[in-house]
C-alpha cells in the first residue's frame, strides 16, 4: 500500500493558537475531522493518525511538535520511516508573499524565508516537496511579529472559509491528483473570498 504524507506546520503550545503562522496546522485539523482522523498519536515528534483510501493509499497526517524552525527534524523521521519520495510528501502552511484568500499549490521551490520550509528542506535534503501555500499576506513591518500575531477582526471573519477551502483543495488533491487541485485552486477568487493583502 502507497504511503502519502500531509503535514501541517504551526506551533504547540495554547499561546500559539489562532497565529497566523499556525494557519497550516488548521487547515489539516480541518481535513482530519473530514477524514475522521484524530490528531492523538504521538510519533515522530508529531501528533499523527491516518486513515486507507480505497484506492490502496494510507494517508497520514502530522503536525510536528518540534516548533516551526525545527519542523525538518519531525518530517524527516517520517520520511525516513514511511520510505517516502519527495511527491509524497505534501505541506500544508502560511505564505507572506501571498494575500489572505490566495492560495497556491506547487511542488518544489525555495523557502521564501519561511523557517519550516527551510528546516524541512535541510532536513530532507530536497526542496522537491509538495506546497500547500496559503496566504496571510505581507506587513509593512516585522515579518516575524507578524506571523506570531494572531489575525484582525476583518480577517478572523473569513478564516473559516479558509480553512475549508484549503480541506477542499486537499481532498481534491487526494481524490482526484495534484494537477486537478492545481487546476482548480491556483488563481485568484479559488477559496471564495476577497483577498486581503
Amino acid at each position: 500500500m502507497e504511503n502519502l504524507l500531509i503535514v501541517g506546520l504551526g506551533n504547540p503550545g495554547a499561546e500559539y493558537a489562532g497565529t497566523r503562522h499556525n494557519l497550516g496546522s488548521e487547515c489539516l485539523s480541518v481535513l482530519a475531522a473530514r477524514l475522521g482522523v484524530n490528531l492523538t498519536r504521538r510519533r515522530w515528534k508529531s501528533l499523527v493518525g491516518f486513515t486507507e483510501l480505497p484506492t490502496e493509499r494510507r494517508v497520514w497526517l502530522a503536525w510536528p511538535q518540534t516548533y516551526m524552525n525545527l519542523s525538518g527534524q519531525a518530517v524527516a523521521a517520517a520520511v525516513r520511516d514511511l520510505e517516502l519520495e519527495p511527491e509524497s510528501v505534501w505541506v500544508v502552511y502560511d505564505e507572506l508573499d501571498l494575500p489572505l484568500c490566495r492560495l497556491r499549490i506547487r511542488r518544489g521551490g525555495s523557502s521564501a524565508g519561511h523557517n519550516g520550509v527551510l528546516s524541512l528542506m535541510s532536513s530532507l535534503k530536497t526542496h522537491e516537496f509538495v506546497r500547500f501555500r496559503i496566504g496571510i499576506g505581507r506587513p509593512d513591518g516585522d515579518g516575524v511579529k507578524y506571523v506570531l500575531s494572531k489575525f484582525g477582526k476583518r480577517e478572523s471573519a473569513v478564516l473559516d472559509q479558509i480553512r475549508e477551502k484549503v480541506a477542499d483543495a486537499l481532498e481534491l488533491a487526494l481524490r482526484s491528483g495534484l494537477p486537478a487541485a492545481m487546476e482548480a485552486f491556483n488563481r485568484a477568487g479559488s477559496l471564495g473570498c476577497e483577498e486581503i493583502p
